[in-house]
């Protein structure tokens, strides 16, 4: 039996996820809700799964960050404690993460498999070109949005869709945390 793969992204209200301004991370709007539902999310039994350039922003931000800084919040030190998945043709191991397994080959193929073997579910924050590819392929089950209460035209950079197919999205849990930031969980559909 499959298990359930979920694309969690941080988003713009206008679909960028990350920014080049002076915004900080979550755009300056994270909350004491917010950082407290991530550390739920992400205390839960799991496996990521991350392309190279998504992982190697993570273990980069990690490698140069301090105690103090927002990289580390609780939920991205247990995210960083998950087993993981690396989909990748040019990384090479030693990995620097504590649980991660290099693999070389098609996302869609490995992603296909692991749903099938995994004992867990399968989560990948980021990843946008990887996950793009895995929604085409069917492969995502959920997707979870976090928009942050910003609108970023100048600074915005990763449009999450860009280059994607169109999907039907079911809505199947919202929430409002720190009353600003929206936490959205669809189940997509290819639209047609």
């Amino acid at each position: 039996m499959a298990v359930t793969y979920t694309f969690d992204v941080f988003s713009s209200l206008d679909g960028y996820g990350a920014n080049t301004g002076a915004w900080g991370g979550y755009w300056g709007k994270q909350g004491p809700e917010l950082l407290a539902r991530r550390l739920a999310l992400y205390s839960e039994d799991q496996r990521m799964v991350f392309g190279a350039t998504t992982f190697r922003a993570f273990t980069g931000m990690l490698a140069e960050s301090t105690e103090e800084s927002d990289v580390r919040d609780p939920w991205v030190t247990k995210m960083w404690q998950l087993p993981a998945t690396v989909v990748s043709t040019t990384l090479e191991t030693p990995l620097d993460w504590p649980d991660a397994t290099l693999v070389r080959g098609d996302a869609v193929d490995v992603v296909a498999r692991l749903k099938q073997e995994s004992p867990v579910p399968l989560r990948s924050h980021g990843s946008l070109s990887m996950n793009r590819a895995l929604m085409a392929a069917g492969l995502v089950d959920r997707v979870h949005v976090t928009v942050f209460p910003v609108i970023s035209p100048q600074t915005g950079v990763d449009p999450i869709f860009e280059g994607g197919v169109d999907f039907d999205l079911d809505l199947i849990e919202s929430r409002t945390l720190d009353g600003r930031t929206q936490e959205l969980i669809y189940r997509p559909t290819l639209h047609g």
